[in-house]
């Protein structure tokens, strides 16, 4: 009994899941300026990413892609509809399945968006050196999570 007396709390600042939260959301508040011109969210924005690297996927391609829920993925592809940057199209091979594809302002939207990641490098006063060897920390962390 003693021993769990001689305990104390943990601190809030030398927890991993705290630094990673807060640089988290302080990364998202930046994104939000850089992203300001364009018209997009950040969780549009990633979306719009997905569609980029690979147009005509499904909502639970891109939510399986965004490792998000089907349910939270629709409501942000019907916003990114609205904003006539993608549109939903019925297969021509399988009417079940229905595609999110790129319109022309969604393709000509990726090429102003193409300087985003330098731009966020800068913002955040980071080298690319440096960014590379992060997200290969964040990925080995994930990995090792999944």
């Amino acid at each position: 009994m003693a021993d769990a007396l001689e305990k104390t709390p943990p601190l809030l600042d030398q927890q991993l899941c705290f630094a990673l939260y807060s640089t988290s959301r302080a990364i998202t508040k930046v994104y939000a300026d850089l992203l300001h011109d364009l018209g997009l969210t950040y969780p549009q924005y990633l979306a719009m990413l997905v569609l980029w690297e690979k147009d005509g996927l499904s909502i639970q391609e891109i939510a399986d892609r965004l490792q998000l829920e089907g349910a939270t993925t629709t409501p942000l592809i019907q916003r990114i509809v609205r904003l006539g940057l993608v549109e939903k199209r019925r297969s021509t091979t399988d009417e079940r399945r229905l595609g999110v594809f790129l319109t022309e302002e969604g393709r000509s939207l990726g090429a102003r968006a193409s300087d985003v990641p330098e731009q966020l490098g800068c913002a955040l006063n980071i080298s690319e050196t440096k960014a590379r060897a992060l997200l290969a920390e964040i990925k080995e962390l994930r990995a090792a999570i999944a």
